[in-house]
């Protein structure tokens, strides 16, 4: 495709699928792979218990339809029921936030105890002709000639989750630990004339914070695309939460190496710091993961690789 430049369309493209496949099975295709990926240390356990799936994938834009999130849930779940046993779970258009939000909503259920094991996680693709165009329209699209925009990818990421007991009775190592998730709104959003000054991210800090351990974040990972907008949005939320971060500008933009992956994001940057502790490079305990959708929605988590009491 061609950008109104003249220019071809810069993108990060899934090779291992089928060009010409579109629209909610695309996102199946992407998703199946990593999703058995996250559940292979149940599978092969011996010791098999029901999973609830909760999904979020990009919002409603041009080239996805409202039904979007609900025909890639029910087509994943569907490439997955052979091997697996579902019950319960959902899914939602949550945006760039959305994979964080499904590890949210997942940790508020498994302490309530509505939920035993949860896949969470999203499945995001930029990849539609009617996308693209939009994105180009709306001045979002990277290029030589427009170098504040992102180049739109494609992903998917998921996150096995189940409390420690749960892990424990079913012989399960937990990789890391969710630490505390917060969730938040911004009034002011991309796109639109008002001015961002990081109130809505600057909440989720705050509310995640208040329930976390009083040491320092060691390592954080964002969802920044190079948009203008992302950089000045965490500026400030960085600004309205002082002495939380071991060093606020030492911060990690996987965007400049993936795309932008919108959905997929938070459980893949998850997948990171579980590397990264694997592998002994890790910068400590402590990560920040965060995202920002362009409905308003704000997520944060913090993910520890070594696990804390309480």
């Amino acid at each position: 495709m061609i950008d109104r430049f003249g220019e071809p369309m810069k993108v990060t493209r899934d090779t291992g699928i089928e060009v010409t496949l579109g629209g909610p099975a695309r996102a199946v295709e992407i998703a199946v792979s990593a999703a058995f990926e996250a559940l292979k240390p149940l599978l092969t356990s011996g010791n098999m218990a029901d999973v609830s799936l909760l999904l979020s994938t990009g919002e409603a834009r041009p080239g996805q339809g409202d039904r979007f999130a609900a025909e890639v849930h029910a087509g994943l779940r569907a490439r997955l029921s052979n091997q697996v046993s579902f019950t319960g779970g959902g899914s939602t258009a949550g945006g760039n936030a959305g994979g964080l939000l499904a590890i949210h909503q997942a940790g508020k259920s498994l302490r309530e105890g509505r939920m035993k094991f949860c896949l969470a996680g999203g499945v995001d693709t930029y990849l539609e002709p009617e996308t693209l165009e939009w994105l180009d329209e709306s001045e979002q699209l990277h290029s030589e000639n427009n170098i504040y925009g992102f180049c739109p990818g494609e992903a998917a990421g998921f996150c096995l989750l189940a409390t420690l007991r749960t892990a424990r009775a079913h012989g399960l190592t937990p990789l890391a630990q969710v630490v505390a998730t917060a969730l938040a709104s911004e009034e002011n959003r991309i796109k639109t004339q008002s001015v961002v000054l990081g109130e809505g991210l600057g909440a989720a800090f705050r509310s995640l914070f208040a329930d976390a351990p009083k040491d320092p974040v060691d390592r954080i990972i964002c969802d920044m695309n190079g948009e203008r907008y992302r950089g000045n949005e965490y500026g400030f939320a960085a600004i309205r939460n002082p002495g939380r971060f071991r060093d606020a500008a030492d911060f990690e933009t996987p965007a400049d190496c993936w795309g932008d992956i919108g959905a997929a994001s938070g459980p893949l940057f998850a997948s990171l710091v579980v590397e990264a502790q694997t592998r002994n490079y890790q910068k400590g305990p402590l990560s920040l993961l965060w995202a920002s959708s362009e409905n308003g929605a704000r997520a944060a988590v913090l993910l520890g690789t070594r696990r804390t009491e309480g």
